[in-house]
């Protein structure tokens, strides 16, 4: 996968100027590559042992062939970006303090944080949530973290909740722990849901069940650890904001599934750095950086790119706003320019 649109031999001459990049992810490594490529001193900063981001740590190896992605990123090293890893801005350096000591900082921190059901029980034990699992066995199989420390679903009868990629995801990853068996509860349809029903049909395939139209209302719980799932039965309505058809409650049709885990997989959120706000950087009420259709945001000098924006997307939307991104905060260090925000930037 080409991160950089440029080989060591055609770099353009340096320009003296440092530019930050907070995540490498798709969008934070597409941004270093170009502008490596335009000349500028490009640092990545990252929370996990090696850059990549949710492509190699939260997506599984069977879902595509990552070699191409590590050869991108081996290329990055090689053009003379260099990168800062496991270590979380916010956290282990300050962001204030990349904004003092660089041009200019990409923040592209991307979606690291589950959604929640918001429902009772959801704090048993045997409850988890899919990104965390998919995160920690991502790390177990670069070589990061011991098996022992992830959890057993081995003979398990569980229930993952949702109907995305990361539900999906998240069930074959199931059954090839050897989970006993695998249940994919969602509110909606195969074909009304954002994996689609060829992926569903996937894990099908491999030994899961698909539980359409269902809705979880609890979860019940013995002794503190998971044992069901009281759920209702649901159908569809007119379409919602999504322009997928609306899940509507069956009243009556109240049932418990037994389960003895579930695996919640209902979204992720974005996660920018913790101290941004206290920094006057603007969110929207999803918790998104809010910027300019390039990635300004309302601080000067600090741009934003990828999931941290927009919400979870796939790779090449994410690629598409890191090229923008650099397009950007190149312009920037060439002119000093600095347009102001407007208020109803996307």
């Amino acid at each position: 996968m080409k991160f950089a649109p440029c080989s060591k031999e055609s770099l353009s001459a340096p320009t003296g100027k440092k530019v930050a990049i907070v995540g490498a992810g798709p969008a934070g490594l597409t941004a270093a590559g170009h502008l490596v490529c335009m000349g500028h001193e490009v640092v990545v900063y990252d929370m996990m042992p090696e850059p990549g981001g949710m492509i190699v740590f939260a997506i599984p190896d069977f879902r595509f062939n990552k070699e191409p992605i590590y050869r991108g990123i081996k290329e990055l090293y090689n053009l003379g970006v260099k990168f800062v890893l496991n270590t979380k801005v916010g956290k282990d350096v300050a962001l204030e303090e990349l904004m003092r000591s660089y041009d200019a900082v990409v923040i592209a921190t991307g979606t690291w944080k589950s959604s929640k059901l918001g429902i009772e029980g959801e704090d048993l034990n045997g409850v988890y949530y899919a990104l965390e699992l998919l995160v920690d066995v991502g790390l177990s199989k670069r070589g990061y973290k011991p098996l022992h420390e992830i959890p057993s679903f081995e003979g398990k009868r569980v229930a993952v909740i949702g109907g995305g990629d990361t539900a999906v995801d998240a069930a074959r990853t199931l059954l090839r722990m050897n989970a006993g068996e695998v249940l994919i509860v969602y509110r909606r349809t195969k074909e009304a849901s954002k994996a689609g029903p060829r992926e569903i049909e996937k894990a099908e395939n491999e030994g899961a069940k698909f539980i359409p139209l269902t809705q979880p209302i609890r979860f019940i719980g013995e002794q503190g650890r998971v044992v069901g799932i009281e759920a209702i039965k649901m159908r569809l309505g007119a379409p919602d904001s999504s322009g997928r058809p609306r899940p509507e409650p069956v009243p009556g049709s109240e049932h418990v599934i037994p389960v003895d885990s579930v695996v919640i997989a209902c979204g992720e959120r974005a996660t920018p750095p913790p101290s941004c706000e206290k920094l006057g950087l603007k969110l929207d009420k999803w918790g998104c950086i809010i910027t300019d259709e390039y990635g300004r945001t309302n601080i000067e000098g600090v741009f934003a790119a990828g999931d941290v924006v927009t919400g979870p997307s796939r790779i090449g939307p994410a690629m598409v706003w890191g090229r923008k991104a650099a397009k950007a905060v190149d312009e920037y260090l060439r002119t000093g320019v600095w347009p102001s925000l407007k208020e109803d930037a996307p």
